[in-house]
């Protein structure tokens, strides 16, 4: 199963290299708004600091959802999820390498560059890399609950606007905590690990509420 778990992992990280698609659309999504917004503000800086981490994850949220519709549907819709669900490697296993796949091509990015778009909203040292920690940890929750989203609009053709609607509510308690952590680095009222540890605990519950959810959404449309 181990062995059946990276194949997978394997063959959805070449297939987001050769195809490209959701990994780059999601990080030219997150320029672009990080370019428009600034100048939506004005040239306040001290204003653009202050809000700087909350732009950066409303961002890369958006973001996120940018190839999520077709996390399961591409594969339901040629037939591969009919052989990957008949392999030896159990549904929720399945899930969790389409999820870790998605997240290396689209979340761990918008993590990594965070740092450098961060100078676009006037961010000092300290904010840049506590938004990349947050976004580290934080991202991989977005991924997993848009997975119970994808699961259950596989089978619907242009189905990006329902499983936006379906999802957006249910990551606004990330991006909360994410936010709130961020700002707690550069000065705020409660330690920074507060809600630094309360959003690593979203994330490892959304991970195992949401790779179940999907599973059975998947093998509930079959």
């Amino acid at each position: 199963m181990t062995r059946a778990f990276f194949a997978l992992l394997a063959r959805d990280l070449r297939l987001a290299a050769r195809i490209g698609g959701s990994g780059v659309m999601g990080l030219v999504f997150f320029l672009m708004i990080l370019t428009l917004v600034p100048f939506a503000l004005g040239p306040d800086l001290n204003l653009l600091a202050r809000i700087g981490p909350a732009i950066l994850w409303i961002a890369a949220v958006l973001s996120t959802l940018i190839g999520l519709d077709r996390l399961f549907q591409a594969d339901e819709e040629d037939g591969s999820l009919d052989l990957i669900t008949a392999s030896p490697l159990p549904m929720p296993a399945t899930v969790l390498a389409k999820v870790a796949a998605h997240w290396l091509t689209t979340g761990a990015p918008l993590a990594l560059v965070s740092p450098v778009f961060g100078l676009l909203v006037a961010l000092d040292g300290i904010g840049m890399l506590a938004v990349a920690a947050t976004l580290f940890v934080g991202t991989p929750a977005l991924t997993f609950i848009g997975a119970v989203g994808a699961a259950l609009t596989a089978t619907i053709r242009r189905g990006g606007l329902i499983l936006s609607i379906l999802v957006l509510p249910l990551m606004i308690p990330t991006l909360i905590f994410g936010v709130s952590a961020a700002n707690a680095a550069r000065g705020g009222t409660v330690p920074f690990t507060t809600p630094f540890l309360i959003l690593i605990a979203i994330t490892l519950i959304s991970g195992l509420i949401a790779t179940i959810a999907a599973a059975a959404a998947l093998k509930q449309g079959e």
